[in-house]
């Protein structure tokens, strides 16, 4: 993260660096709530606006992919930049599994002359693990 920080021209400060410490430490989602609250008790003058701002930056940048949860609303985690890949990723407890297939490998139809440029694809369902779960406080 902090070589695609200085790649991009951004300086390098603390607060970068702890924001890029944050996520490598973290292998689940933040919302930039959390990310936030982890910053402010280490900076209490940070605002919220400055670390959302960064967020979205480093998103664009492509360094933090971006995932919309139905229930926690938009959230951040490092990207899987080594290689192409999707996600499952459970809703009741956030577990990801990746897959290999691409859809998009797929011929599709898509209107108009349209160029795609990049693309994302999550499935969001409930995990294996949480369906015991549900099954179990059923019984």
């Amino acid at each position: 993260m902090l070589a695609a920080m200085s790649k991009s021209g951004w300086r390098i400060t603390d607060q970068r660096k702890t924001l890029a410490h944050i996520f490598s430490s973290n292998e689940g989602y933040l919302s930039p709530k959390d990310v936030y609250d982890e910053m402010s008790r280490i900076y209490p003058s940070v605002s919220f606006e400055t670390v959302y701002r960064n967020l979205r930056m480093l998103s664009e940048m492509g360094v933090l992919e971006q995932f919309y949860f139905m229930d926690g609303g938009l959230k951040f985690k490092g990207s899987c930049i080594d290689h192409h890949h999707h996600h499952l990723i459970c809703v009741n407890c956030e577990k990801t599994l990746t897959f290999e297939y691409c859809p998009m490998e797929q011929q599709l139809k898509l209107p108009g002359d349209y160029r795609i440029l990049n693309h994302r694809f999550e499935v969001y369902g409930i995990c294996e693990t949480c369906q015991l779960t549900e099954q179990a406080n059923r019984a």
